[in-house]
């Protein structure tokens, strides 16, 4: 049994996807003691979740894991290609990217948005992971308002 409370889904290899994959990070970080940001857990997901289904062969399971954790969350999406992702590491020039490319901007925001981010090899192919801090350890100008 998990430390923390953690949600795993199998995701159709489709558009579809994303929107349940935002459904399943919304509501378990609705069920959170302390939250991290939800519209940016969303966004982050939807971002891995369409990589997933666009770049790896259509047959291959997709699968949407959130761990809730003491101090934010952590949020994986396993896909079976073993090659890793782009670059999730912050290099030189990523703070001002081409206004006229159509992709190449989720690992950015990923990088940018979440505390830590990576991708591991899994025996089916990988795991590309972000986490995002509780709201209440950010400080309070940096915490996201709502209206």
């Amino acid at each position: 049994m998990p430390a923390h409370p953690a949600w795993r889904i199998t995701l159709p290899h489709s558009a579809a996807a994303v929107p349940l994959a935002r459904a399943l990070v919304r509501t378990a970080l609705a069920d959170a003691d302390a939250p991290a940001d939800g519209d940016t857990a969303e966004l982050l997901t939807a971002e891995l979740v369409a990589n997933a289904v666009q770049h790896t062969p259509p047959l291959a399971p997709i699968e949407l894991a959130v761990e809730l954790l003491a101090n934010g969350c952590q949020v994986e999406v396993h896909d079976g290609d073993p090659q890793p992702p782009g670059d999730l590491s912050a290099r030189p020039g990523d703070a001002h990217p081409d206004p006229w490319q159509e992709h190449g901007r989720g690992l950015l925001l990923i990088r940018t948005l979440s505390s830590a981010c990576g991708h591991r090899r899994t025996p089916h192919g990988k795991a590309v992971w972000f986490t995002l801090p509780s709201r209440r350890l950010l400080p309070a100008d940096a915490r996201p308002r709502r209206p």
